[in-house]
């Protein structure tokens, strides 16, 4: 299942944003989850990982172009998507460009337009997914299955296969 995780501090426009996306991303396809509080959707992308993200560019606290930056950071392969009314270019193409933005949309949006950006969205996440996939069998070509496997649950759980222990040689559980 694909997962698109929506911010934006005004709960209408998550409200109408999530309402003009399930016209055409079937609840049993794509979860969507939506966050007001760009530093709440920080702490929500360490649990979960995102096909693609949106953001509004002007937010109070953490700008959007600030917030994606971060985002990157977490989960380079998401792809990042910026959604303002902004009339400032200048500084909307510098968050674009900073934190690698796929696309930006314009508000008001366009239902269709809307649509054509996240399936071209659901399609860059696909082959950034496979380009990674390609990279990494080759340099899992020498590794036998235990280690092929501990690196991918940590990959799928980071932090799994980390053990720490106290003085005592204990195992310390959190």
């Amino acid at each position: 299942m694909r997962r698109v995780l929506l911010v934006d501090d005004e709960p209408n426009v998550l409200s109408a944003l999530q309402r003009a996306l399930r016209r055409f991303l079937p609840e049993s396809a794509v979860a969507i989850e939506t966050c007001q509080d760009p530093e709440q959707a920080l702490l929500r992308c360490d649990e979960a990982e995102f096909d693609v993200v949106m953001s509004d560019y002007r937010m109070p606290g953490l700008s959007g172009g600030d917030f994606l930056q971060v985002f990157k950071a977490v989960q380079p392969d998401a792809v990042r998507l910026v959604l303002s009314a902004s009339n400032d270019v200048v500084e909307v193409m510098d968050a674009i460009n900073r934190a690698e933005v796929y696309r930006y949309v314009a508000k008001p949006w366009e239902a269709k337009e809307l649509e054509k950006v996240f399936a071209q969205a659901f399609a860059r996440r696909d082959e950034l997914l496979a380009a990674r996939s390609a990279a990494g069998e080759g340099e899992q070509a020498g590794l036998s299955p235990q280690e092929r496997e501990a690196r991918r649950l940590e990959a799928e759980e980071p932090g799994i296969t980390r053990v720490r222990r106290d003085s005592d040689g204990s195992v310390i559980l959190d």
